[in-house]
């Protein structure tokens, strides 16, 4: 009887807990009604080890958020997560298998953040039909400023230029996770804008300097879209190469493996896939790993690409199609060992495969002589930026900008423009932005309008009417000393105090009355500028890929050696010029530079495998080959030397003194762009740059021995150096960077460092005409003051000689 009775108790214990542990755990405290709380991801729940006794969840407090009610919005959207059933919740229903979900992030930046009163942002995601039509939901996590808010900032999301939820911004202490589900039929296969907004207030001060410490991260790793169903990760086409996406820190690689990667063969048509994927995918912080054995592991963001013919390919991938046996192949097939996707391309031979290289790339050729009309920076800065060649007026709605109303103190809000590579106006030329907008009589005289290109001012309004105004296409002039070729951010801030703001009573920092507005019916202005090309100029290779991306015949490559890591580099360095030029470049490898002659040419490897040759035209110390060895963590002896130079000049005597001149020098130069090298009647010589140990990576132009191409050295003290550093260096945030005629990056400082450009060529690149000589000499004759002084004082002369001739010939003499 006993035995029968401790049966029955542990039969029911047994079913008390299945059914216990049919829900997830609730550990939340409990909320009073109609609260919005942010929801939390759900971690995969763990078989227990131990019975778990249910017991009401009053004493366990979730992740902190501050108290706050929360204030109405407009046009408020609710937060949708995931219904989690309640603790001790029993079902009897048969358990269904879910479906594994698909995550695709969206963040292409490392770090991504809002920040000010107001800030927006956006870009497009490409995502294939398949993803298109499956269930979706959005999830973003992220952390903000401790003097946020919350009952006046929110956080917008937008797909498609629709609004799909708003959270409160309310989590100072640590990542708080959102999830919001996407409409069905909002997505779309192809590209699709993702927008996120924020509006936010300090708690309590009021001052425009409060603004700056006003700030929400978006963290990329906690922010993608979610595919129910495995049919979202099959790639049916070579279209969905554009689909690649970033993985959770905005990166984007293509693992290409090549077990013939070490034949001279195979060097041009690997480049060319390179660049083709890259101008395919068009993402902004893209890398190439080679290797000759196994496909890496497969992830977000990832795409293995296996290219050989069959023989060499089926002792790695024995389910082979049998069509790669005898006619050109590119498709994608599945990884028996992962299932992921992988796109094969091979053939029966070389050419075979170089065939099927060419059905991948060839849609994304361009011929030089093509003009654009854009620069492709959508994917991580949307809309596309328009390239300006001429005069032209664009309205600032095709530039992205909205027409916003603004109850803040400090609004900014930015757009993207492109001029060319032989833009040549940065010392005389003058944009204009005709400004729409409107402020109350609430802002005080002292308030102004400051527009910034490139993180430059470059202009300010100031806004004195005591009674408020409208301005109707209000002319802003805009100095183009700080334009660059290629891209250019310009940036409309305005600055505006109250005397609420002065006081500063409780409340009124969430002031919601409008004070100021900007209507995307504002223009922007570009006349025409000079246009010349200018030899050395690594900004006009960022920007454009000049002279390279011009090219009617190949470009000379020179590789110092095939192995992994620098076809690696070389692939990472030519696909982010691909973007650049709109197009692959066409390369062809040389094994010496007697045989390039003066055309244009690239030069990549390693510092003492580089020709002496090619560094001495880049103006780069050839004696470097054997002294540059990067600096190791734990050698002694290591010292700054820009710490020991002024160190030793406050040593010497005169030390305070030429302190002082050094100052005056840099003050003149910063407030009135008067340099050493504006003070020259020619320019000197360029001085031999030898890199220093700290460097780890160097870029150079130069001219060819004729002096009629452009020589381009990218080199580091080793392979590896070579690989990580260009990994860096082509990152969206770092590839800007790049100017003057030489530009090195430290792997142990993480900085970039440019040397100036010195002594350049002009490189006719439009047709000849009186007006652009005349801007060319106008933009030389304001860089070199006192050439264009002599000349002033030279022209005074002859008129006066001329003068004093013609009357002696005229008129009585007596």
């Amino acid at each position: 009887m006993k035995s029968i009775i401790a049966a029955s108790l542990l039969l029911l214990s047994a079913s008390a807990f299945a059914q216990a542990q049919t829900a997830p755990f609730d550990m939340s405290g409990e909320r009073p009604p109609g609260a919005s709380v942010a929801p939390r991801p759900t971690p995969p729940a763990q078989p227990p080890t131990a019975p778990v006794p249910v017991t009401p969840p009053v004493s366990v407090k979730p992740a902190p958020v501050t108290p706050t009610a929360p204030a109405a919005v407009p046009a408020p959207i609710t937060v949708q997560p995931q219904p989690a059933p309640q603790p001790g919740a029993t079902t009897n229903a048969p358990s269904q298998p879910k479906p594994r979900d698909i995550r695709h992030y969206l963040v292409p930046f490392s770090k991504f953040s809002l920040g000010g009163e107001y800030d927006r942002r956006s870009w497009s995601v490409y995502l294939t039909p398949e993803q298109a039509a499956a269930k979706a939901s959005f999830t973003f996590a992220y952390q903000n400023s401790i003097v946020v808010a919350p009952e006046a900032s929110a956080l917008t999301v937008y797909l498609n230029n629709r609004p799909i939820g708003q959270q409160r911004i309310g989590s100072p202490d640590g990542p708080s996770a959102v999830t919001f589900a996407v409409p069905p039929g909002l997505l779309q296969p192809g590209a699709n804008l993702v927008t996120f907004e924020a509006d936010q207030r300090h708690r309590t001060d009021c001052s425009i300097q409060s603004t700056y410490e006003l700030w929400s991260n978006i963290d990329p790793a906690g922010t993608y879209l979610s595919f129910a169903g495995g049919n979202a990760e099959e790639l049916s086409s070579a279209d969905a190469i554009r689909a690649i996406g970033v993985d959770g820190t905005g990166r984007t690689e293509f693992d290409i493996v090549v077990p013939a990667l070490e034949q001279p063969g195979t060097t041009k048509p690997m480049l060319r896939l390179a660049q083709g994927l890259s101008v395919l995918s068009s993402m902004p912080n893209q890398i190439f790993a080679f290797n000759t054995a196994s496909l890496p592991a497969a992830g977000p963001g990832r795409l293995g690409v296996l290219v050989g013919t069959a023989a060499e390919l089926r002792p790695l991938f024995p389910e082979l199609p049998p069509a790669a046996e005898s006619a050109p192949l590119a498709a994608f097939v599945t990884d028996p060992r992962s299932g992921s996707p992988v796109l094969l391309i091979s053939g029966p031979s070389w050419q075979a495969v170089s065939s099927a290289i060419d059905t991948i790339v060839s849609p994304v050729d361009r011929p030089a002589d093509v003009r654009r009309d854009e620069l492709t920076t959508e994917r991580w800065s949307a809309p596309n930026a328009p390239l300006i060649f001429s005069d032209t007026s664009i309205a600032l709605s095709q530039l992205g900008v909205k027409t916003t109303e603004f109850s803040g103190r400090r609004f900014r809000t930015s757009f993207n423009v492109a001029v060319p590579a032989d833009f040549y106006a940065n010392a005389y030329g003058e944009a204009k932005v005709l400004l729409d907008a409107a402020y109350t009589d609430k802002v005080l005289p002292g308030s102004h309008i400051d527009i910034y290109v490139n993180d430059n001012i470059a202009s300010t309004v100031p806004l004195t009417s005591t009674t408020g105004g409208i301005l109707r296409h209000l002319p802003i002039r805009v100095t183009m000393h700080h334009f660059k070729p290629g891209l250019n951010t310009v940036a409309i801030e305005a600055i505006l105090t109250t005397k609420g703001d002065a006081a500063c009573a409780p409340g009124s920092s969430a002031d919601a009355n409008a004070r100021f507005a900007l209507f995307d019916t504002s223009e922007l202005h570009i006349p025409d500028f000079a246009r010349v090309g200018q030899r050395p100029n690594l900004a006009a290779m960022a920007g454009t890929a000049y002279p390279y991306s011009r090219a009617s015949e190949p470009t000379p490559l020179f590789i110092d050696r095939t192995d992994a890591d620098t076809l690696s580099a070389a692939a990472t360095l030519l696909g982010q010029m691909a973007i650049m030029a709109g197009h692959p470049i066409a390369v062809e490898s040389v094994a010496s530079p007697n045989t390039i002659g003066d055309r244009d040419a690239i030069f990549i490897g390693s510092i003492s495998q580089m020709p002496a040759t090619a560094l001495t035209q880049a103006n780069v110390s050839t004696a470097s080959q054997a002294s540059w060895r990067p600096v190791v963590d734990a050698q002694p002896g290591v010292v700054d030397t820009g710490a020991a130079f002024e160190q030793w000049n406050s040593k010497v005597s005169g030390g305070l003194l030429r302190g002082q001149i050094t100052a005056f020098r840099e003050w003149v130069g910063r407030n009135f762009d008067i340099t050493r090298s504006s003070l020259q009647f020619i320019p000197g010589a360029e001085e031999i740059f030898t890199p220093p140990n700290l460097a780890t990576l160097l870029v150079a132009q130069g001219s060819s021995p004729a002096g009629t191409g452009a020589w381009t050295v990218v080199t580091a003290p080793s392979s590896k150096d070579l690989r990580e550093g260009l990994e860096v260096l082509t990152a969206q945030m770092n590839w800007p960077q790049l100017s003057g005629h030489i530009t090195t990056y430290s792997s142990k400082t993480a900085k970039i460092e440019t040397v100036p450009v010195t002594r350049f060529d002009f490189v006719p690149s439009t047709p000849w005409s009186i007006s652009n000589y005349r801007l060319i000499a106008a933009n030389w004759l304001s860089t070199n003051i006192l050439s264009y002084a002599f000349l002033l004082v030279t022209f005074l002369l002859l008129i006066g000689i001329t003068t004093s001739r013609m009357l002696k010939n005229l008129g009585r003499s007596k």
